[in-house]
């Protein structure tokens, strides 16, 4: 009996819309990246040189999106499974005439390790992962210290990794695996987890947790 590897992700479609769909008729071709499992030329992928954000698990885009607006001198890796959210955030970009993102529709343990080649990332950002609240579960959290190491070979030193998340207990989570993971450091300028920095804008999602008395906890490292 084989092992079976655990999954970045859960896969919870919901409904895919025939907007959504269209999406990805008109616009993959524009935004997506398929996986192949080799290193990727991300030159070519935008056709041009530009410091690199990854954000990991972007959910409807709302946030990426922003991102990639606030900021064009940057270029914008997103990688999400959710086939819906994906095309919602394809509709968003085509709509802003946003031309510095590309997408992977794909799980980012594979993406991380194959196709993103070494030292290649300004920063990355993972909000709000899913927290997998059950005790007999907390081993698919996302981040645990063996990622944060595969994160660290892929940013270049002085880059920046922010997480974010709304639960309490995974907060802590994340900041022993951080504390567990010597190739990251706090950055100073970002000391405390309770200020949201002000790239990160407030999303529908981080308001609904607000409403339910949840806090919110942002974690700012620096690659060594």
């Amino acid at each position: 009996m084989h092992n079976r590897p655990i999954r970045s992700f859960v896969l919870r479609q919901g409904r895919f819309t025939p907007a959504q769909q269209r999406a990805f008729d008109l616009y993959w071709s524009r935004y997506g990246l398929d996986y192949t499992g080799a290193p990727r030329d991300l030159h070519a992928a935008f056709g041009r040189a530009a410091p690199r954000v990854l954000e990991i698990g972007f959910g409807n885009g709302e946030q990426l999106l922003h991102g990639a607006c606030a900021e064009p001198a940057r270029d914008f890796i997103g990688i999400e499974v959710h086939r819906p959210g994906v095309g919602r955030l394809m509709n968003g970009l085509a709509a802003a005439g946003v031309a510095n993102v590309r997408l992977y529709e794909h799980d980012a343990v594979d993406v991380l390790r194959d196709e993103i080649p070494p030292d290649s990332l300004a920063e990355t950002r993972i909000y709000f992962p899913d927290p997998w609240p059950k005790k007999r579960h907390q081993k698919r959290r996302l981040i645990q210290p063996e990622f944060l190491a595969l994160l660290a070979g892929r940013v270049v030193r002085a880059g920046r990794l922010h997480l974010a998340t709304d639960w309490a207990d995974y907060a802590q989570h994340m900041a022993q695996a951080l504390a567990q993971t010597p190739m990251w450091k706090p950055d100073p300028r970002h000391a405390s987890p309770a200020v949201r920095p002000p790239w990160r804008s407030e999303t529908h999602f981080e308001r609904r947790g607000l409403r339910l008395g949840h806090g919110v906890w942002d974690f700012v490292y620096e690659r060594i």
